[in-house]
């Protein structure tokens, strides 16, 4: 399986709209990795996670074809993991696009996001399935097979984890969420994994409530360990990262690398 990291930065990106903090400063300055656009991962050419403000950029940048995703699996409504209004885009009078339906799964609140977003242009026209998914729920898709776990991030709607099951592979697709809820570590100790993708929003910030700073990031990795949901050789990739931790891409891999765990960055391929 071909994993490809869109963007790999928090809400605000780096640099950030509006900032001149130390690190946005520096990205600026030094471009390559420090520059991070909003998250989003693609599995294969068939797959999306998330579906942020950044997609047309990730498009150009990346030379995608997006008609190729069969699958958009959205984790929260948040809008830097859900920029709706773009979905009309693949609408007619907007696009020649393929006839196949593109299957948008995600909770409740993300589902009533699109379908308000495409009822503006005269609704989905054959063009996007929604489907809404629930806690621990199997979703059997076209191109994989997935389990929604809760996550611990916004408690006014049930944002998603996602174990994913694509062509013998597994990946835990862990973010938005602080530490994870006790539920979803009951439901991972009989799961297998062969890649980690974990959050690290906070850096060396002492929080871990909603989002994960780097203790809780080393933290699921020894309970990953300790139950064998991870073997000692499975991958384990962070991203989703804010300018308001003030670590550069060299500053996180240094603090990473010692646990063999890898840092992304935008554009960054792995096989598995």
């Amino acid at each position: 399986m071909k994993v490809r990291f869109l963007g790999t930065a928090a809400f605000e990106g780096i640099p950030a709209l509006f900032c001149r903090c130390s690190l946005c400063l520096k990205a600026r300055e030094h471009g390559g990795k420090d520059i991070r656009t909003r998250t989003s991962v693609l599995l294969d050419d068939d797959l999306k996670i998330d579906f942020p403000p950044d997609t047309l950029h990730h498009m150009h940048r990346d030379n995608l074809d997006l008609e190729q995703v069969q699958d958009l699996l959205l984790t929260h409504s948040h809008s830097d993991h859900l920029y709706a209004e773009d979905l009309a885009a693949r609408l007619p009078g907007y696009a020649q696009s393929e006839s196949h339906t593109i299957r948008l799964y995600g909770n409740g609140n993300v589902i009533a996001g699109c379908k308000q977003s495409l009822d503006r242009e005269g609704g989905a026209r054959d063009k996007f399935e929604l489907i809404e998914v629930k806690p621990f729920e199997r979703i059997e898709m076209r191109t994989a097979i997935a389990v929604a776990l809760p996550a611990a991030h916004d408690p006014a709607e049930d944002c998603l984890l996602y174990c994913i099951e694509k062509d013998g592979k597994s990946v835990l697709y862990g973010h938005d969420s602080g530490l994870f809820p006790e539920e979803t570590w009951q439901w991972l100790k009989s799961a297998r994994i062969d890649l980690a993708i974990l959050e690290c929003t906070m850096g060396h910030a002492e929080y871990h409530k909603t989002h994960m700073n780097i203790d809780a990031v080393l933290h699921t990795r020894e309970r990953l360990l300790e139950y064998g949901t991870i073997s000692a050789d499975g991958r384990i990739v962070v991203t989703h990262f804010s300018h308001n931790a003030g670590l550069t891409h060299d500053d996180l891999v240094r603090t990473f690398a010692p646990y063999n765990i890898e840092t992304a960055f935008d554009g960054m391929t792995i096989e598995i």
